[in-house]
């Protein structure tokens, strides 16, 4: 259904740094770096089918969040979940909700972490078993 998911940011550089470690644990590797037309810089990281985006805003404006948004990114394994998780925080994302790990609900068994990235963009790590 997705094609892929765009963020701003409003230290590109920072980004591209944090997002390398942290996709890094995912198996992503470096991201397509394009600037645009106008010198906007966007960094696209290309992996297993999907593709999320940085961007420094077109519009010129700061980069804020969306209150209520949150990104997932599929782990293969509930350690998957959690090294992710205290990879983002060792770079600099702040750990919120629950500390990692399992959470029972309607679904069955998911393994979920999450944290704030250095723009304040709500970041889950996700595993469910089969």
């Amino acid at each position: 259904m997705f094609s892929h998911i765009m963020v701003g940011s409003n230290d590109i550089e920072r980004a591209k740094t944090f997002y390398n470690k942290v996709l890094g644990v995912l198996g992503a590797g470096e991201p397509m770096v394009n600037v645009n037309d106008t010198g906007q810089t966007r960094l696209f990281y290309i992996h297993d089918g999907s593709i999320f985006c940085i961007t420094e805003p077109i519009n010129g404006e700061p980069a804020g969040t969306a209150n209520g948004a949150t990104i997932g990114f599929r782990c293969d394994s509930p350690e998957q979940v959690k090294e992710l998780h205290d990879v983002a925080v060792a770079n600099g994302a702040t750990s919120v909700e629950e500390p990692p790990g399992p959470r029972e609900g309607s679904m069955g068994t998911m393994h979920l972490s999450y944290f704030l990235d250095p723009d304040g963009h709500k970041i889950c790590g996700l595993h469910q078993a089969g």
